[in-house]
């Protein structure tokens, strides 16, 4: 394998199992393998040897679970690699096929690209509404992002998703890595960084993952809760671009699709979702403002704000 195309793949996980490892192999099978796997796993007590005793270059750091943070864990791990390029995945993304890591490297002949983050594909039992909205959030063209797409984009300009996304090393030692200390986003946070530092971060539609969640009406109110804290606690990267206007753009274009298939309760199922998402983020964003006994209801981190307290 050639110097500048080695590869280590980070991926922290909790209570993995039998799909994990499945992941696992199929991300060893690349045309492109990864050098190295770096398995961060929270608590040793719910990790299974068998899932990765058959691989040489996959090793496993155990943390304790009041240690886990959604950047700085990543972060102390891109810190323990030496090659040209960090692989970021979630314990839930499944390669879709044998060149999700070559489509990936590929975006890196260009100079200016710092990060790319594969497309999200919704597998076999996924819902039609999730099946929706997977194809408004990761279309099928690809597209490279600057600065210059501020005004078209806005808060999309800086959408990039370590459930599946590759950083030049060098770049994201120099840009000073992962935030700590974050609820959600540290992807996003870190993209910020590479545009405005006139970097790219590509989409790479021709490199896929199957993934994909089914969550309630609550489930969306806490994720969209945390949404909010992490965009109040990073004005730096936030303010002054409204999401609400993605988000009225997501809603339309994705009742339009389901209404086309015939697929009406789920329409309704997304309006109804939608509040909720909405609600969500507004009282993630007026945070500060509210008791920490509620908090605790509304996040789906809890540990993060038990964490603040200690």
């Amino acid at each position: 394998m050639d110097q500048d195309r080695r590869i280590t793949a980070i991926i922290p996980v909790w209570k993995p199992d039998r799909r994990f490892g499945a992941a696992l192999e199929r991300l060893q099978k690349q045309a492109l393998p990864p050098e190295r796997i770096l398995i961060v796993n929270t608590e040793e007590q719910y990790f299974r040897p068998e899932l990765v005793r058959n691989w040489e270059n996959v090793s496993v750091l155990h943390i304790r679970k009041e240690m886990f943070d959604h950047g700085a864990t990543r972060d102390m791990a891109a810190r323990m690699c030496d090659t040209p390029y960090l692989l970021f995945m979630t314990m839930d993304a499944v390669p879709a096929d044998a060149h999700l890591t070559e489509r990936l490297i590929a975006a890196f002949d260009d100079p200016q690209t710092a990060a790319a983050y594969a497309r999200q594909v919704p597998g076999k039992n996924c819902p039609p509404l999730e099946r929706a909205v997977r194809s408004f959030n990761y279309p099928g063209e690809s597209r490279k992002k600057t600065l210059e797409d501020l005004p078209e984009l806005g808060v999309k300009t800086f959408f990039c998703s370590n459930v599946c996304a590759m950083y030049r090393r060098d770049v994201y030692l120099k840009l000073g890595g992962f935030a700590g200390n974050t609820i959600f986003n540290e992807d996003m946070v870190f993209a910020s960084g590479v545009i405005r530092s006139g970097q790219a971060v590509a989409y790479c539609a021709d490199a896929k993952v199957i993934h994909y969640h089914n969550y309630s009406a609550l489930q969306q109110f806490r994720r969209n809760f945390d949404i909010g804290v992490s965009q109040k606690q990073h004005p730096e990267v936030f303010e002054g671009i409204r999401s609400e206007k993605t988000g009225i753009r997501m809603i339309r274009e994705t009742a339009r699709a389901l209404a086309a298939e015939g697929h009406y309760l789920s329409v309704l199922q997304l309006l109804w979702q939608s509040g909720w998402k909405y609600a969500g983020f507004l009282a993630g964003k007026n945070y500060e403002k509210l008791p920490r006994n509620l908090i605790l209801q509304m996040t789906s981190n809890r540990s993060y704000w038990e964490k603040k307290e200690r």
